[in-house]
């Protein structure tokens, strides 16, 4: 497996430039199950996780064309409504076929999801709102099997309330939704910018979505069997964003993140000012300075428009560094406390206490082999890496290719001193 080598104690200075978001461009690659024509998304990020949902496409029968920023979607064999395990274990977000599926096939074989280590993440509010809309669910040796009424017919409007807000069974439902006859109308819903965008996709393909990025939404499904093909260029990724903002100041550095939605970063942007790092934005553009000493904060995990818990393990790093204790509260998964020991191992001040981190920030870290245990823990130990003295070396990096675009390239961009190393042990 590769690792990341990082040579710390140099500020990131100059410019960097945000991908599109990986979370954005998942399901939309998935709606384009509920069309036959030949749809085209741009600004998509060079990811694995890009690529495994090509992969599961094209096993459902169409014809993807990956062509990194562009990626184009048309009909192509017969559909299978069946996504094997060896396929979705790679990536929870493989779930998403399930709805556009079972809406545009009447029938859909999915597995349950895999992805990251990080908690349960159960999909029990997807299946709960597609029973609502008349499909019949079982549940068949680790697949979930879905039938529309009567055996494989349209599913219909339905009003569903989620217990808590889930941003794919949101989407999911969403996408459902797009097709069933009538008005479904989803209350509780996950507010998140991704979600957002996934309604004006549905929107431009002919459905009628209202309320996306709120708790409420209603959507009228399309009065034909499929809807149309569409063009769109998606938003940037809000996390990529967030992750380099943290980097630069944990560096103590001056560089401008460019290409950015700075309403979907709000929380993230309050908290880094807090810290004493000078955040100063244009357009979409954002200049990340920091000169004098970081200042403890406490931080506490919530669904959009909250902070964001994609930012946790990133701005637990940084506190490492401040002067005082700070409180990282994670109230989303259960598991994702799991960069903890590895930052302790770099000479980290920090006591996990149930679901939150305890951090008394001290004046060095030093470099460290270190292992990554999931996507962000992935950037945050990378992220203390470029504040550490001498050399860090994250190991198991291949989550990072999951979410972050060229991270190696834009690093060094920014004046760091990094490097991949290939073929290097568990």
């Amino acid at each position: 497996m590769d690792a990341i080598r990082v040579r710390g104690g140099k500020p990131l200075r100059g410019k960097v430039r945000i991908s599109g978001a990986k979370n954005a461009a998942l399901p939309i690659l998935c709606a384009t199950l509920l069309s036959d024509g030949e749809s085209r998304l741009r600004n998509v990020p060079k990811l694995r996780d890009i690529d495994t949902t090509a992969a599961l496409l094209r096993f459902l029968g169409r014809d993807v064309q990956v062509d990194a920023p562009e990626v184009t979607v048309a009909a192509g064999s017969t559909v299978k409504p069946e996504a094997p395990y060896e396929l979705v274990k790679q990536m929870r977000a493989s779930v998403l076929v399930l709805g556009p599926l079972v809406a545009r096939f009447g029938r859909a074989k999915v597995s349950l999801p895999g992805g990251c280590a990080i908690g349960a993440r159960p999909i029990d509010q997807h299946l709960k709102g597609l029973q609502a809309m008349g499909c019949k669910i079982t549940l068949e040796r680790g697949y979930v099997i879905a039938e529309g009424p009567g055996g494989g017919g349209r599913l219909r409007g339905a009003e569903v309330m989620f217990d808590v807000p889930t941003v794919t069974g949101t989407e999911n439902l969403m996408m459902a939704a797009a097709l069933a006859s009538g008005r479904t109308t989803l209350v509780n819903c996950a507010r998140e910018p991704e979600v957002e965008e996934l309604g004006r996709i549905l929107n431009k393909m002919g459905a009628v979505v209202d309320g996306a990025g709120t708790d409420v939404m209603h959507i009228k499904g399309a009065d034909r069997g499929e809807l149309a093909p569409f063009d769109h260029a998606i938003i940037p990724d809000r996390i990529e964003a967030g992750t380099y903002m943290a980097a630069i100041a944990a560096s103590g550095g001056d560089a401008i993140v460019e290409g950015v939605e700075l309403d979907d970063l709000e929380a993230v942007m309050v908290k880094l000012r807090q810290a004493g790092v000078e955040v100063t934005s244009e357009g979409q553009n954002v200049r990340i300075r920091r000169e004098g000493p970081l200042r403890p904060i406490n931080i506490t995990t919530a669904p959009h428009p909250g902070f964001p818990t994609d930012m946790q393990a990133q701005m637990l790093a940084l506190m490492c560094l401040a002067k005082g204790e700070s409180v990282i509260t994670e109230t989303i998964f259960e598991n994702r406390l799991m960069h903890v020991p590895e930052l302790q191992r770099m000479g980290a001040s920090c006591v996990i206490r149930g679901n939150t981190a305890v951090v008394q920030g001290v004046d060095k870290l030093y470099g460290a082999s270190v292992m990554a245990t999931d996507l962000r823990a992935s950037a945050s130990l990378i992220i203390a890496g470029l504040a550490a003295d001498e050399e860090t070396e994250v190991r198991r990096v291949y989550h990072l290719d999951r979410g972050y675009e060229r991270i190696e390239e834009k690093l060094i961009g920014l004046g760091a001193d990094v490097a991949r190393v290939k073929g290097a042990d568990a």
